[in-house]
Order: C-alpha cells, then structure tokens, then sequence
C-alpha cells in the first residue's frame, strides 16, 4: 500500500509511528493478587524494539507465547462457533449469490488497550450487517506497540454467530513507519529441522483464541529474493497448519518475488506465487479495470476461483463519498470481475461529529450497507454508491429451533431487563449482539413507507430494539428474517411488542417457501397479535401451516387506522416447547483484586444451552444492578466502590438461554 493512502498513527512508543491504523479452549488461570484490565493481545514476532516502551504498552514476542502462561486467555478467548450459513432468494434482481464477495478491513480501537470484552461507551463500530460480508480482518499494528494482532472475543463472537470468519492481522510496516527487516526475518526463521516455528505459533494463537487465521502483510523494503523465497515457505506452510485446523490465510498484494516491496494492483507474476501459498489475496488499490480483469483471468488458468482476489476499496476517509469504479469489480450487466475489500468501513461511525449517538451511527452504517434508499429491495437507480446489499445476495444463519432475538446491537445508552432499566451506564460489548435482520430495511406497502430503525431510547433486554414509525395510510409488511426453521405441530412465535402512539393492528408474517424469484416478495401467511400500549409478549400457534415444512420468511404486517404510528419491536423467538433454562454457573470466583477492580472466573453449568452470562451486583437495599454480561467463562469489571456503608459486595451470575431464560444464581462475596 502507498504510504501516503494512508492514515499515520503516532505511537506511544518513544519517537515511533505507526502505518495502516488500528488504531472454551482457554485454560490458563488468571493472576490471583491483581486485576488489571484484560485487553487484546498483540506482539512482535521475536525480537523486541530498543529502549522502552510507552506508558499502557507492553512489548512481547510471538515466538515465547504459550497459552499456559497467557493471564488473559480466559477473557480472550471466543466462545461461538463459526455458524454455517444460507443463501435465501435475494431481495432485489441484481444481488448475485456464487460472484463476488465481500472481505471487511476494520480497526476496533487501539494496538494496545483494546478492551477483551468491551467498554463503558456505546460510542464504538458495532458492525451489524454481516450478512454481506465474508471475512473480517481485524486490522491494526504499529511500530511502537506490536505488529501481531488477536481479534478480541467480543468480535470473534458477533461474527460466527452470523457464519462470517475473523483473521488476526500480522503487519510488517514500511520503514517510513518504523518497520524494521530483522521483524521479516523474525517471522521466517526456521528451526533445526527447517521448519517455521512462528507458523505454528500463529495457528496455535488462532486456535486458542477461537478465530480463524491470519491476514499477512509485508511491507517493509529492503529484502532480496532469498527473503521472498522464505516468505514463500513461511506462507506455505502457514497455510498447511491453518488448514489442519479450519483456518485460512490471506495475503496482501505488496512484497514480490524479488524480495521488494512493489503493490501491484493486480495477480500477476511478480506476486502470484504467493496467492498460490494462501487461501486468498487483497489486491492493492493501485488495480485498474484491466488489470482487476487479467488478474480474474490468471486466477482461472491456475485453477482457481476469481472471487478469491479481493479488490481493494479505500472508503477511510470518504466511505460512500468514494470515486470507484464499480463496473471494474462488480458490474451490473455480466458477471462480477472479482470480489470487493473495503479498506477501513468503520468510516460510518468516525466521520461522524462529536456526541454521535449510536442512532447516527447506524443511520450512516445502513446507508453505506444498504443504499441510500435504505431498502435492499427496491435500489436507488441514482445512488452513485454501489452498496453491497445491491450486488452481493446476502446470507442468514438462522436454521435452528430455538431461535431467539431482542434485537440487541452490541451496544447502548443502557442495559434493560424485561423493560425496565437496570443499568444507566452506556456501554459496547459485540459479544452479546443478536442474530440481527439481514435485509434493513424491506417494507411493502401500497401507501407511505414508514421508517425503520434499531432505536435505542427503550428496549425489552440489551440496549435495542426496533422502531417503526409513520403514517400507516395502507398496511406495511417488514421483512425481519430469512431463515429455514423447521415446523412441528408444536411451533409457536412469541412477539415482544408495544404501541408507543398511534393505533395500528399488528400481525405475525409467515413464509413456507420461497419467493418466486429474486426481488419478489414472500408469499405470506398472516396471523394476528395481541398487544397494547406496554411491552407484552404474545405467543403465536401457527396453525394451518405444515408440521413437517420450513419457515423459510418471518415478519410483521403493521395495519394503521389513521394518524402517526410508533411501534416498537422489543423480541421475537421461535420454539417447539417451553423454554427451559440453563443451569447454575458452576465455581464463581474472584481470582484478582486490586481496589474496585475485579476479576471474576466460573465454569461452565452443566448440560450446556448457555447463550451468553450476566452478572449483577446486588445492592444493600436488594435491588440488582447490570454490571456487565459475555459469552466468556471470565469477566473484568472495574472502578466498584462500596455502597450504603457495606462491608462486602454481592455479586449474582446467571447463565442465559438461547431463549432469554436465565438461570438461578450463583453468588460470590467480595470483601471491601
């Protein structure tokens, strides 16, 4: 990549710069006598830089990581599986299922003190439309921090529950940016046997951590073709490790044959070695519609697809604003060239002025996701903006009953239960995002089209919940999921749900099948709901529909009777019997303290069914106050004081279902 398309982060480190910006395996016991915050980790791959680190960071290297000496592991390490995923009919004629696809480049936060499991803010990228997106590289590094990158839990975790893989970023900088050779020849080292011992390291970091693989990026110059011959087999066999384990690798069009850093733009033979030795490549901005098209080409003739070059889109500093030539990659009227790398999307939040709320920011993010029409099913002809959802089909991963959502983003103002607020602090953690609507946002109606939004001034659980508001002058249907549920004769829905003002008639949407063909509404079958003016749950028989059949659609249709309307959907779950709870976490510990700062640890409760853990900190008075929840088998919380003149604090943890139900607690005392 030009240093120069890119935006330069100052270190901490003295006098050092950073390039291309970031900014339950785990078994390793954390410290007893402290309880410092957990944070991503992040290292060198052997040999430390000189002199001393800046103030948060910590220098360490690769080649000494071992999971049994990692204190953080356990806040680390991610805990849901990659779900396997669908493609449904696309909603509009031109998204394209088997073409391009699309790879995410995005900086969190910070190389150093990156929370494992999120913050007190709700001021943070929540991504939520990743049923477009096929890998997430989790993108950062820097000269003076670390050049390794493990994505955190929380991330891990909101993506494999929408089946999208997460790389961690191994990034060798140019020397204009502090990059130093010998951290090239770090990496490829070979032992006695000529084996690569950082190959291995790495896929046993993906695999202890529970994400995917590793994005490879060498750009610091200086090499020679010997160089380029162990990148090659440091690659190779990288790639042999991580497919033993399910992972993938990636490489950056950047170092060449030669041993020299020169970004092609293209597949050609200065680099296509090296796409030989990975699963894909990112192809560098420099691509022109010629060379996208001999690069697909070269792909075919070394027997492999086109769609495994990722063309990179710069959207940093302008997101939909960006000059691109979308016919180079994905024209409208033939086949797609290649598929699509965005280069730092997390622009929809950072463009945004001071005291964004997240309402702004998901405003700006399904703009860029969606279109400006902010409907996937009927494009804007005149966006110049080629959104995703207007070319790339996209996918769900809701296949099994039980099936539940509050519609939770992984971020909020505060934190409800059963719509009352126990906790008024804002707050991110991506870890406890829903399964989210694929499609944001599809409304069919024959009169004004109401607007539809995560809002987060109320909510039933988490911080979200959805908004539809308007004049209803004809009845609306929003599509919510795409799924393939299995029926029975004992399949119910339950709709959590209030009318804020207005009055409108609510009914539960049910498809069988799928439409007839891209861009064609599901043939619906209706039924009604019950519901007023406070949230309230109705459960839903589906009767008449086949007990051996699919659900292949689920959505509302909102009828108005005059007037402005504001209803709010606060959850919806699907399920064949009574919902059952998890049992009781099992060993709650504190295993660190330092002031107010703990760190808490248990087990996983037996007979599984655990959707994520809350934990509360009950109050002298008996009421219960959210401090945090994750998906973890470890939590951090911090700056606690005592209250009410209290001796000791009392902390209640509940495993949570797939269908909300929560556990008994399990309580811990923590003297002050």
């Amino acid at each position: 990549m030009n240093p120069t398309r890119r935006t330069v982060l100052l270190a901490t480190g003295a006098g050092a710069t950073a390039a291309l910006l970031p900014a339950s395996p785990a078994t390793a016991k954390p410290k007893a006598a402290a309880a410092p915050p957990p944070y991503a980790s992040y290292w060198y791959p052997d040999s430390l830089p000189s002199g001393s680190p800046g103030a948060g960071i910590t220098w360490r290297s690769l080649k000494a990581w071992s999971a049994a000496d990692d204190a953080d592991l356990a806040f680390n390490a991610a805990s849901v599986p990659l779900a396997a995923r669908f493609t449904p009919t696309p909603a509009n004629t031109t998204a394209r299922s088997g073409q391009a696809r699309i790879q995410s480049l995005v900086s969190f936060g910070p190389t150093a003190s990156n929370p494992s499991q999120g913050s007190a803010t709700a001021d943070y990228y929540a991504l939520t439309h990743w049923s477009y997106v096929d890998e997430l590289v989790f993108w950062g590094g820097s000269s003076g921090e670390g050049l390794i990158l493990a994505p955190n839990a929380p991330i891990v975790d909101a993506a494999h529950r929408h089946g999208v893989p997460v790389l961690g970023n191994v990034f060798l900088p140019p020397a204009a940016y502090g990059g130093q050779l010998q951290w090239t020849r770090d990496l490829v080292q070979k032992d006695a046997a000529g084996r690569y011992p950082l190959a291995a390291q790495l896929v046993a970091v993906a695999e202890a951590y529970g994400f995917d693989g590793w994005f490879v990026n060498a750009e610091t110059g200086g090499g020679n073709a010997a160089l380029a011959t162990d990148i090659l087999g440091f690659l190779t066999q990288l790639k042999a490790l991580a497919a033993a384990k399910g992972q993938r690798v990636t490489w950056y069009d950047s170092m060449t044959v030669s041993g020299s850093v020169s970004w092609q733009g293209a597949l050609n033979n200065q680099n296509r070695v090296f796409f030989q030795a990975a699963d894909s490549m990112f192809v560098d901005f420099r691509w022109s519609s010629s060379s996208l098209a001999s690069s697909g080409q070269t792909a075919g003739q070394l027997g492999r697809s086109r769609y495994e070059l990722w063309a990179g889109v710069d959207v940093e500093s302008n997101g939909w604003n960006s000059s691109v030539n979308w016919d180079a990659m994905v024209p409208s009227s033939s086949a797609h060239v290649v598929s699509v790398g965005f280069y730092r999307p997390e622009w929809t939040r950072n463009h945004l002025p001071a005291g964004r709320t997240p309402g702004d920011f998901h405003a700006a993010d399904d703009r860029f996701w969606s279109g400006r029409s902010l409907d996937p099913a009927r494009p804007d002809p005149g966006d110049t903006w080629r959104a995703p959802a207007v070319s790339v089909a996209d996918r769900s991963t809701v296949t099994e009953v039980p099936f539940a959502s509050v519609f939770n983003t992984g971020h909020g103002l505060r934190w409800y239960e059963d719509g009352k607020v126990t906790s008024t602090a804002p707050w991110n953690h991506l870890g406890l995002q829903d399964r989210l609507p694929s499609r944001r946002w599809v409304v069919r109606t024959t009169g004004q089209r109401p607007s539809v939004t995560f809002d987060f001034a109320d909510a039933w659980r988490g911080g979200s919940s959805v908004l539809v508001a308007g004049t209803l002058d004809a009845p609306a249907t929003l599509d919510l999921y795409a799924t393939r549920l299995p029926l029975s004769g004992d399949t119910v829905v339950e709709l959590t749900h209030r009318v804020d003002s207005g009055d409108v008639t609510v009914e539960l949407a049910v498809a069988t099948a799928e439409p007839s063909g891209p861009g064609q509404p599901y043939a619906y079958t209706y039924f009604p709901v019950a519901g007023g003016g406070s949230w309230e749950t109705s459960t839903v028989r589906l009767t008449g529909l086949l007990e051996d059949g699919t659900v292949h659609g689920l959505g509302v249709r909102l009828t108005g009777r005059g007037g402005a309307v504001k209803w709010r959907l606060g959850g919806i779950a699907v399920r064949d019997g009574a919902a059952q709870s998890p049992a009781t976490p099992a060993d709650l510990r504190v295993t660190g303290a330092s002031g107010g700062d703990l760190r808490f640890a248990w087990r996983t409760p037996s007979g599984g069914g655990v959707r994520q853990y809350t934990l509360h900190r009950v109050l002298p008075d008996g009421t219960r106050r959210f401090l945090g929840g994750t998906a973890q088998r470890a939590f951090f919380v911090g700056g606690l004081t005592p209250e009410g003149g209290e001796q000791t604090a009392r902390f209640e943890l509940r495993a949570v279902g797939e269908l909300y139900t929560a556990s008994d607690p399990a309580t811990v005392t923590h003297s002050w």
